[in-house]
């Protein structure tokens, strides 16, 4: 069965990723991309789907950590008879992911243990194995696919799983290595295990020393907090375009032993401002800048054809299907692959375009040649529609709705277009847009808010809140001081405030067991929610609730440093997609906007 969500952690080289658990085991790589099929399945399987465990063969104490300012995992192994650590790393900067695995004695003699299954294609494909040429190791192929594993180590196969049986002494390094390449091409030339980790280290401290976050007198653990969050970033950034993922997995269930189980492989628009704003307040101008353009290139087209995600490079068809013949994250079913939550409408996304947009040129990116032309023609396809049911950011799954919150980032998109003319003379019919904004806003505060109650709704015409209301002071449209906002707060405390952490919405059952998103019941709170909280606290002058809700909330970082998508406070487990960048990027903000405000 697989560990704890949160007994893992990340290595990767913003091709692809894997998750490296306490117990020494990877159980989870995709091969070439984050996207791609997995070589090492177990996370969401059986041991037999695929895994690469090394470890004492002897009970051991277990501490890890990362190496400073980098991506670069260290796990120490107490045991008996001495100490090992095995220090593992992916080489970012190559054409093809290359996996290191270095066992170092650091005291006495400990005897190890090593075993490994690969299993293509999600588990099903079990590779032609043979002998490299010409030096210790294995090739393994299966179908496009090939592995060079290469050690120095005595090997042998055992059903179906290569295993082997070492001693490490103190001052003794074992290495392993495993380099991925097409099957009809030549076998990847071997790397010096120094120098790649040398080279390792140096691109990852290379960027961890960009960072201009400072945290303020009193609260030194948010740096070090902030710097890996942008770290985890840039892992989940896929180099060749720029594009960002949600998460490395799919599904780890939102709810222990539930059915929402999504694949997040995958880049969401609506994490386009917040991951601007992040990457641009903590001095990562480049980086943000490829993020635009990446936007940009994957948005062109008609944007009566804009959907709320996209693959890597852009793709737009992420079918999804299921995987039946593995169990799930400790027997969380159904395996999803692929996300048909790219078919839906969400009017948000119009918005988070936009924004971003708008916000890239305020910042002083340069614009990219037509990037006006394709936003005037974004905003002239949502003035058709701004006005129909969407399914909302969070991708119900039930009937379409008229969201709060999609008018409100509908009323963004028209607001930010007459901004940008303005300001920077731009064309456009902006007398229109105008008119069209006032009718948004006038629908919003007839509609979307119950005076009764004195709170913003989920949707219209419904008694329903949502944690996304919680966003409207950041898009300008409201102060988070206005008696409307404070009371949305108010009622959000009292309604989806659980043990501190904040729900996205209730989900509990209706008549006939489903949701109103209509899916089966329960989820964790939701952490960039809770983030959100903190954000809107502070902006409310609630400093020293905010602080403290921020403080809690680095509280749940694993031992290093990692967030997944939410938390179940029942059993104290992290729980959804990990690491999940809608997390880290909510951590940076708020971290921010704290600072910010001890600044003045």
């Amino acid at each position: 069965q697989a560990l704890p969500i949160e007994d893992y952690a990340m290595i990767g080289d913003r091709l692809t990723a894997a998750l490296v658990g306490r117990n020494g085991s990877i159980d989870w790589l995709c091969l070439p991309r984050f996207d791609s099929p997995a070589c090492f399945a177990a996370l969401v399987g059986r041991r037999d789907n695929g895994f690469w465990q090394i470890a004492p063969k002897d009970e051991a104490r277990v501490t890890r950590a990362y190496r400073d300012g980098t991506m670069v995992l260290e796990t120490n192994f107490e045991t008996p008879q001495g100490a090992v650590v095995i220090i593992d790393f992916m080489v970012p900067g190559q054409i093809s992911s290359h996996l290191f695995r270095i066992v170092r004695g650091l005291r006495g003699t400990v005897h190890m243990d090593m075993r490994m299954a690969m299993r293509f294609d999600y588990g099903t494909s079990i590779p032609w194995v043979t002998r490299l040429d010409g030096e210790p190791g294995l090739v393994a192929i299966a179908g496009p696919d090939l592995v060079a594993f290469r050690t120095s180590v005595k090997t042998h196969g055992r059903d179906l799983t290569t295993v082997a049986e070492f001693r490490v002494h103190a001052g003794e390094d074992v290495t392993f290595r495993l380099s991925h390449g097409a099957s009809h091409l030549p076998v990847p030339v071997a790397m010096d295990a120094a120098e790649a980790l040398a080279l390792t280290e140096t691109y990852w401290r290379d960027f961890a020393d960009r960072s201009a976050y400072q945290a303020p007198a009193g609260h030194a653990r948010w740096k070090p907090a902030v710097d890996r969050s942008l770290l985890v970033l840039k892992a989940l950034t896929y180099a060749p375009t720029g594009g960002i993922v949600a998460a490395p997995t799919t599904s780890l269930p939102e709810s222990l032993g539930g059915a929402r189980n999504w694949d997040y492989r995958f880049c969401w628009l609506r994490d386009a401002t917040l991951v601007l704003f992040a990457l641009m307040g903590a001095g990562y101008t480049e980086e943000a800048g490829q993020w635009r353009d990446w936007l940009q290139r994957t948005i062109a087209g008609s944007a009566a054809q804009l959907q709320i995600m996209y693959g890597l490079h852009g793709e737009r068809r992420l079918d999804e299907w299921e995987a039946p013949w593995l169990d799930g994250y400790q027997g969380a079913k159904p395996v999803r692959i692929g996300n048909a939550a790219s078919g839906q409408v969400q009017l948000d996304v119009y918005g988070e375009v936009l924004e971003c947009l708008h916000q890239a040129r305020h910042r002083g990116l340069r614009p990219p040649p037509h990037g006006w032309a394709l936003q005037r023609g974004i905003v002239e396809h949502l003035l058709t529609i701004w006005d129909a049911p969407d399914e909302g950011m969070w991708e119900v799954r039930g009937a379409a709705r008229h969201f709060t919150f999609s008018k409100v980032m509908a009323w963004v998109a028209v607001d930010r277009m007459v901004k940008d003319a303005s300001r920077y003379h731009l064309s456009g019919d902006v007398a229109a847009w105008r008119v069209v904004r006032d009718r948004i806003r006038a629908d919003i505060m007839t509609k979307g808010f119950d005076s009764e109650r004195n709170t913003f709704v989920q949707s219209f015409g419904m008694p329903e809140l949502d944690a996304n209301l919680l966003l409207i002071p950041t898009t300008g449209f409201l102060p988070a001081t206005d008696p409307r906002m404070v009371g949305t707060v108010a009622a959000i405390e009292r309604e989806l405030l659980v043990d501190g952490f904040v729900l996205r919405y209730q989900t509990m059952a209706l008549d006939g067991g489903t949701t109103l998103d209509g899916l089966a019941p329960g989820e964790g709170a939701f952490l960039a929610c809770t983030f959100w909280l903190a954000d809107v606290y502070a902006l409310q002058g609630r400093v020293r609730e905010a602080e403290a809700m921020f403080e809690r909330l680095l509280d749940l970082r694993n031992d290093v440093g990692l967030l997944a998508e939410e938390y179940d406070s029942l059993t104290k487990r992290q729980v959804g997609n990990f690491p999940q960048a809608f997390s880290h990027v909510a951590l940076v903000r708020t971290a921010m906007t704290l600072s910010g405000l001890s600044a003045r």
